[in-house]
């Protein structure tokens, strides 16, 4: 068996400490000491792509740079390294989307992935223009993956539905590798759409427990329908050679956080509708209401699974603390319990990649759970031939 890897691409800035922003956060309060510039996110992207990465996220919202374009820029900047861009159906033409997705796979063959956000923030849902319920939301994210599949297998496409109308849609090519869909969601509205069309099921980092249940929940569903999916988790890492040096690592971070901060995001986070966000604000409830958080052991909610990220960032909160040992075994329980690829990142985003591809890596190599792709970069200046 060999595990997939992501990691993420910090499109509104990068910072050595926790950048906030995302779920239930207004625009504009993610933001680092490092400028999103094609340039730092290229080296992420290459160092992620040597190290034998899968891919890397890229993030949607009002708080960052737009994924599509960001991404298309990067691709010219790699050679294997795969794109997982998040977007959101409601707020494009499905029509539009598979005409996209088509020609970014013509351009960097077998090199897109796309993560469907149908989105929990209704304000920010508003502030583009679409003022669905959260239930109306899935239902028209439903009939948008049909028609995009229809699309992408060449089809004509007539779709009359409650939320989306095409008349004889097609698309000028069909893309020769099928885009994976990547799909989120913990409510029970999340769970049928998952089951129909996800390639990949997400979840944010929770405690494994809660994790089996969220994958017996959508196995169930799948099979229902005649369908097997894969399953993938979303969390942060900070890792180092010794088990102290990363929780002294996890103390800085909380250490940089003011109490006003701290309760200014959560205000923000609370106003979310989004289930898994109301499940990432519970594992640390209570030391937030107890005023202990600022021991990183504290807001320990399984063995080094920390939820500090979580104070001030929406979306994915917890993070492996621990050795290279002992992440790679927290890696190796998760898989255990069906989850095939881990989307990852940290603070820095390029340091941490390089702690987690010349820690973890190697060790995760050392217990079969990871072969470096054999598709690797042949070394010589992109778009120049190589030479003999």
């Amino acid at each position: 068996m060999s595990l997939k890897f992501h990691w993420f691409l910090p499109t509104y800035g990068d910072s050595r400490f926790i950048v906030g922003g995302g779920h239930g956060l207004p625009a504009g309060t993610a933001s680092g000491d490092r400028r999103a510039s094609i340039g730092y996110l290229s080296s992420i992207t290459r160092a992620a792509e040597e190290f034998g990465f899968t891919g890397a996220l890229t993030p949607a919202g009002a708080w960052c740079e737009d994924a599509w374009l960001t991404t298309a820029m990067l691709s010219r900047e790699s050679e294997r390294l795969k794109f997982l861009i998040a977007f959101r159906p409601g707020l494009i033409s499905p029509t539009l989307a598979a005409q996209m997705s088509a020609t970014f796979e013509a351009h960097a063959p077998g090199r897109l992935l796309l993560n469907v956000v149908t989105g929990g923030e209704a304000h920010e849902q508003r502030a583009y223009g679409d003022f669905l319920s959260k239930e109306e939301r899935y239902e028209r994210c439903d009939e948008f993956l049909t028609i995009i599949r229809g699309l992408w297998r060449g089809e004509k496409v007539t779709h009359t539905g409650k939320h989306i109308q095409v008349e004889q849609a097609t698309i000028p090519s069909v893309p020769a590798v099928t885009p994976a869909l990547y799909f989120g969601g913990s409510s029970p509205a999340a769970g049928p759409v998952a089951a129909e069309h996800a390639d990949v099921y997400l979840t944010w980092g929770e405690p494994p427990a809660k994790v089996a249940e969220k994958i017996a929940w959508i196995r169930k569903l799948a099979a229902e329908r005649g369908r097997e999916i894969k399953f993938g988790i979303r969390l942060h890492v900070i890792t180092r050679d010794d088990a102290d040096e990363a929780w002294a690592r996890a103390r800085q971070l909380t250490d940089a956080l003011g109490e006003d901060v701290v309760a200014a995001a959560q205000k923000g986070l609370a106003r979310s509708e989004s289930t898994g966000q109301a499940r990432m604000l519970e594992l640390h409830e209570a030391a937030r209401r107890n005023g202990g958080w600022r021991d990183p052991h504290a807001l320990e909610v399984a063995p080094n699974l920390w939820a500090g990220v979580g104070l001030v960032r929406g979306g994915a909160g917890t993070a492996l603390v621990g050795s290279h040992a002992e992440v790679a075994d927290r890696i190796a329980e998760y898989a255990e319990l069906g989850i095939d690829e881990f989307v990852l990142s940290g603070y820095p985003h390029l340091e941490e990649l390089y702690w987690f591809g010349e820690g973890v890596l190697p060790e995760l190599t050392r217990r079969g759970l990871f072969q470096t792709p054999t598709a690797q970069a042949t070394g010589h200046v992109p778009f120049l031939p190589a030479q003999p």
